[in-house]
């Protein structure tokens, strides 16, 4: 990994720039700097992810869902056995007396998690879903 830090000059409009120091200071940068190279890592990684990159990949998926829904949890663990090797981990919590959060970990291929994400989010009951996409790629 090349640690060599490049230093170039950005043209924003001031309000533009205001916005941003907000955020900055709303998150806890310690620079603008440090701001700017974590929405660059972000988009690099959002477009791997949308391009499907080779390398190996990790994610999240975040379902909350109806637990009373029929054949849901018979679905849910279906799903999960036939995707067993994506899977790293899976944490239930119950939320109320009708309603179950879990969030799975995966590690592997874009599109096979895509595909576990997208079979799991349409199942009827599931009230939410999302699939948050990390990358294993070192040069960040």
């Amino acid at each position: 990994m090349d640690d060599e830090i490049i230093r170039f000059g950005v043209s924003i409009p001031k309000n533009l720039l205001e916005q941003f120091d907000g955020l900055i200071a709303e998150k806890g940068y310690q620079s603008r700097s440090e701001a700017i190279r974590d929405l660059v890592r972000q988009q690099l990684v959002t477009q791997e992810w949308e391009e499907g990159g080779e390398g190996e990949a990790f994610a999240s998926l975040t379902i909350l869902y109806d637990h009373h829904s029929p054949h849901l949890s018979h679905s849910l663990s279906e799903l999960q056995h036939r995707f067993f090797d994506l899977i790293i981990s899976n944490l239930h919590v119950h939320v109320d007396q009708h309603h179950c959060l879990e969030v799975i970990l995966l590690k592997g291929n874009h599109q096979k998690m895509k595909e576990i994400s997208n079979e799991v989010i349409s199942l009827k009951g599931v009230k939410y879903g999302k699939l948050i996409g990390a990358t294993a790629v070192t040069t960040l």
